[in-house]
């Protein structure tokens, strides 16, 4: 549900790596770089990234690097719909891949993390309430960091952020917008409505989008074959997934993997 390391102690996973949970890295003395799927970001002390649940990752310490990595399930954060706007607002967790390197305030972050690690050690009575709080209070002082440096404020509702998640956890099902809607019990004209005013497009271009990067994440980091990940993401034919990325990407998915698997 959840867990932190504390990178003086812990190895770091230095290999690329995919897990379904929420990644919070932050970086307290040395240099950290962050890989989130094709990119790299370099931290300092200070800084933070956010990783979302699903993307490729690694994390390449310079000598004596220092810090803690917070890692926690959808399930255990999200209690209610405020607890989802909270883990997607300002792009902090969006499957847009929107990562980018926050300088936070030290006391607070550090604080926090010691005191979640603490917790999690001790297990006193309630403490993953207690936890909960802390990670609420640790978000909340990363957007007020994004916001104090004139970024604009992005404020998903959070039946577009259910939407996400899916689209996410249904790549296989190839589901269609009706479907997505009738899951979420609501309609195709509200998904795109939500999708114009927090993406810029529709939620079938939304849909596109999210197949289209976790294709990529298949194609660079995993053995399988185009065939084999046209298949897992719910397409009968691979004939049409090498098309439909095609027209994504402006680039053949056997090229793609060419160009980027390892």
């Amino acid at each position: 549900m959840i867990e932190i390391k504390d990178l003086d102690y812990s190895p770091f996973p230095d290999k690329p790596r995919r897990i379904m949970k929420y990644v919070l890295v932050y970086c307290t003395a040395g240099k950290l770089n962050v890989q989130a799927d094709h990119t790299v970001f370099n931290l300092k002390p200070g800084d933070v990234i956010t990783i979302t649940s699903g993307q490729v990752h690694s994390i390449q310490p310079a000598p004596k690097a220092k810090g803690f990595v917070l890692e926690f399930t959808l399930d255990f954060f999200c209690k209610d719909d405020k607890d989802i706007e909270l883990i997607f607002h300002n792009g902090l967790f969006c499957h847009f891949a929107m990562n980018e390197v926050i300088p936070v305030d030290k006391d607070i972050m550090e604080t926090q993390l010691a005191l979640i690690r603490e917790e999690l050690q001790e297990q006193p009575y309630q403490y993953l309430i207690s936890v909960h709080s802390r990670v609420a209070l640790i978000l909340v002082s990363i957007n007020r960091a994004k916001v104090q440096r004139g970024d604009e404020i992005w404020k998903p509702e959070a039946l577009f952020l259910r939407f996400l998640e899916a689209v996410r956890d249904n790549f296989e099902h190839n589901y269609t917008l009706a479907q997505f809607a009738k899951l979420l019990g609501t309609t195709e004209a509200k998904l795109n409505e939500l999708a114009k005013l927090h993406a810029g497009k529709t939620a079938q271009n939304v849909i596109y989008g999210l197949v289209t990067s976790e294709a990529k994440r298949m194609l660079t980091y995993g053995d399988l074959s185009v065939k084999e990940v046209a298949y897992k993401l719910g397409f009968n034919d691979p004939f049409y997934f090498s098309n439909f990325f095609k027209k994504q990407t402006q680039i053949s998915p056997k090229l793609y993997k060419e160009q980027f698997a390892g």
